[in-house]
């Protein structure tokens, strides 16, 4: 017994001389969007500020919001998409901003900040990065089709499309179809819009927000609702010019993506400085460069190198989703259930 607690003794004063010598690094845990930000990125930052990025990837917002609230713990910094900041704000799962710690917030776009409505005056959040998902096209294997979410009614391309995974962009898709809101809670709308995605079901292999770019890339996929850059990020470079990549004519649904920080987070300090970093001009003109994404962030735009895949003003007809409150997320659960697993 003694000897067990001689070597104890020993090895805690080993650790403790490590840490004081820098043997030891601070940590932070990020959960975020699949392919968001480029691995040198956040390399960098690693250097920068000695620490330790850990990251782990979702495709969706609601594998993410399931993963926290199924007791999915650790993580320090979150990026939900608007609707779910709500969500999060309600539920306590979020830290207040101490916006004090985040000076480079001025270089983020005020109309940008104007169009806010989930979180006023950022109390829990940091705008990153807005957008859409749209419509990607391999040009070689499909022709006569229209800028028009009816592309996933041909039957021509039967067993060659895709959508995505998720409730809010697909039922979304078919709400605007329809020339309702992306965030519209009448029942009856929402029954018409399950019609015309059921519709569309027999036509797609998968509602896929995972392997869609890959599918896409490999050509077992000929058309495919999702993001512009995981489609651009899988394909060859030099045949770009075979994807047509577009918004339906009649709107899409929007996302602003932002830095939260969890309830409770042990790397609070850390993930401050990670926000900050991530807002700095150049950093947000790497990050935009790597999507090929238009920047919310002024002073970034003049520093990028390559040509965004769209512009905000291709977005006009875009509607940023929103919290749908609980009796109205109960309904689209409920829409989505029957769509995902039958009646």
């Amino acid at each position: 017994m003694a000897k067990k607690v001689f070597w104890g003794v020993a090895l805690a004063s080993i650790v403790i001389m490590l840490s004081a010598c820098g043997g030891s690094k601070d940590k932070l845990y990020l959960y975020n969007w699949t392919y968001y930000i480029p691995d040198d990125v956040i390399e960098d930052f690693e250097k920068e500020f000695k620490v330790d990025v850990i990251v782990d990837a979702y495709s969706s917002n609601e594998e993410m919001y399931s993963k926290l609230v199924a007791g999915g713990s650790g993580y320090d910094l979150v990026v939900p998409s608007g609707d779910y900041v709500s969500i999060m704000i309600d539920e306590s799962l979020l830290e207040p901003i101490d916006l004090a710690m985040v000076p480079n917030l001025r270089n983020v776009d005020p109309s940008a900040i104007a169009r806010i409505g989930f979180d006023p005056g950022n109390k829990y959040s940091v705008p990153f990065m807005m957008g859409a998902a749209g419509v990607s096209v391999n040009t070689t294997r499909a022709s006569g089709y229209e800028h028009s979410w009816d592309i996933f009614s041909k039957p021509e391309f039967k067993g060659r499309m895709t959508m995505l995974d998720d409730m809010r962009e697909v039922l979304g898709a078919a709400l605007k179809y329809l020339g309702y809101s992306v965030n519209d809670v009448d029942p009856a709308h929402l029954e018409e819009a399950r019609l015309v995605v059921e519709s569309w079901k027999p036509n797609l292999v998968k509602f896929d927000a995972e392997a869609f770019a890959k599918g896409f890339a490999g050509g077992e996929f000929w058309v495919v609702q999702g993001y512009a850059e995981n489609v651009y990020l899988e394909y060859d470079e030099a045949r770009w010019g075979e994807i047509d990549f577009f918004f339906p004519r009649e709107g899409v649904p929007m996302y602003l993506d932002s830095f939260c920080i969890l309830k409770g987070a042990k790397n609070a300090d850390t993930a401050y400085d990670f926000i900050n970093y991530m807002l700095r001009p150049d950093i947000a003109a790497r990050v935009s460069d790597y999507l090929m994404l238009p920047s919310p962030n002024v002073p970034a735009r003049a520093l990028m190198t390559e040509k965004p895949n769209y512009s905000f003003a291709d977005l006009a007809a875009g509607e940023f989703k929103e919290d749908l409150g609980q009796e109205g997320l109960a309904l689209y659960n409920e829409i989505w259930r029957r769509i995902r697993v039958g009646n």
